[in-house]
């Protein structure tokens, strides 16, 4: 958790220069004399919240920049006030306020911004979000109603979060963060129910589900799970081995993020590291505290030392 900053830009240099500061390395320009933006942001959790309110300019991510190697984060843009174009994938969406759409900071993208605007951001791993990338890769760049459905739920908590920063700082900021993210991916994995009537589709979204549903279970496994669905293990496995990823491997992922989750959440500071372990399914500590450095590249304990200090 950090507390909330604020970065006033008072020509263009300096903008540019706060751009790349507050989110990724980008490339931006812009016309004109008079150039003014500022940049309020606050985090929790890996899960970055920014207000961006500025004068004219485009921003490009471009390969060169990728090729820095920075993590892989995903960035969801909410119009609040004026228009933007968002291009990325081949796709173009236009934005206007009340619109959220999605784009991946490891893809080239462009954002062009013709007159002044606001507009909130929110940054994440990809990691964070329940759902494989192959799929949240189809919808970069595409336009999504905050005012209808889903996204009429999701989008007035966003607005309402960006307003109120400082709460991430605070002790309940891990947990409004968590919220964002799964608000975010309930709304993806609306639009692509609406988009797709793939029945592979469908079923995947029940796997997933009933993974989730069973991950405490020690002995939830692909032959398990293929039974549950009346579908054979070597199909369960194609069905994974299309959207990039194992069946282990998703398991897994899904597990240590509840994991990670709950050593971060002050409600859970009294509880032996290996007991959340196993609650998620983790039967051998040692294992565990293993595989989660390896994802998160420091132990389950030294994680939870870094909430103690936030919150004190």
């Amino acid at each position: 958790m950090s507390a909330p900053t604020t970065l006033i830009a008072r020509d263009f240099t300096e903008f540019r220069a706060a751009v790349s500061q507050s989110f990724v390395p980008l490339d931006v320009s812009a016309g004109g004399d008079g150039f003014r933006g500022r940049i309020r942001s606050s985090a929790a959790d890996e899960v970055q919240v920014s207000e961006v309110t500025a004068s004219p300019h485009v921003v490009e991510r471009t390969p060169a920049l990728i090729a820095r190697g920075e993590r892989r984060y995903y960035k969801l843009s909410l119009v609040l006030a004026g228009t933007s174009l968002l291009v990325q994938d081949d796709r173009e969406a236009i934005l206007r306020p009340g619109d959220v759409a999605l784009y991946d900071t490891h893809r080239p993208y462009s954002l062009v911004f013709e007159e002044d605007f606001r507009t909130l951001v929110v940054m994440f791993p990809q990691r964070l979000i329940d759902l494989p990338a192959e799929l949240v890769g189809r919808l970069t760049a595409v336009r999504m109603s905050g005012k209808e459905g889903v996204g009429n739920v999701v989008v007035p908590f966003l607005a309402q979060l960006g307003g109120n920063l400082d709460q991430l700082a605070g002790p309940a900021g891990a947990r409004l963060a968590h919220s964002a993210i799964d608000l975010l991916a309930t709304l993806v994995a609306t639009e692509l129910d609406l988009a797709h009537t793939d029945p592979h589709h469908e079923l995947m979204r029940r796997i997933r589900a009933h993974i989730d549903a069973n991950l405490p279970s020690a002995d939830l496994s692909p032959a398990r799970i293929a039974a549950e669905h009346f579908i054979s293990t070597r199909h369960l496995h194609g069905l994974f081995q299309e959207q990039g990823t194992t069946v282990a491997g998703w398991i897994r992922t899904r597990r240590l993020e509840h994991c990670r989750r709950d050593l971060l959440d002050p409600v859970h500071a009294g509880r032996p590291v290996a007991a959340i372990a196993s609650r998620w399914g983790f039967v051998d500590a040692a294992h565990f505290s293993r595989v989660f450095k390896s994802a998160f590249g420091r132990s389950p304990s030294d994680l939870r030392r870094e909430l103690t200090v936030s919150v004190r």
